[in-house]
């Protein structure tokens, strides 16, 4: 799953993932409210969750930590399957050892996004 408000990072991401096959199914968010959304709706039926998600920390409404708060509320049968990819332009220290601090989250990467850091995450997450 991609969750960022930027049409353009969502695009690259989705084409990066599509051309080189490293996804089964990829669900594309604009917004954290609209994933935590989705997830409610799904969150007894771990098998619907993503086994990665790929999460900007800067969008309006409802920022990446935000996110990350209400997603840790969760079952822990789902926390277990999701890892999740910090994507963000921040390389902000504040932001590295905050998202640090959070289990879920396996790796932090700031845009641009490379394909060879993406080949990485798929060899390493299983994607």
């Amino acid at each position: 799953m991609l969750i960022d408000d930027t049409e353009e990072d969502l695009y690259v991401l989705n084409y990066i993932l599509t051309k080189h096959n490293m996804a089964r199914k990829i669900s594309i968010m604009n917004s954290a409210v609209d994933a935590l959304k989705y997830f409610a709706l799904r969150q007894f039926n771990p098998k619907e969750f993503p086994n990665v998600i790929f999460l900007d920390i800067r969008m309006p409404a409802m920022d990446g930590f935000e996110f990350l708060d209400e997603f840790m509320k969760f079952p822990a049968a789902i926390k277990k399957q999701c890892d999740i990819i910090i994507l963000t332009s921040s390389n902000n220290q504040g932001d590295i050892d905050r998202a640090s601090k959070y289990p879920i989250v396996k790796r932090y990467i700031t845009k641009p996004l490379e394909l060879t850091t993406v080949l990485e995450i798929s060899m390493l997450q299983n994607l």
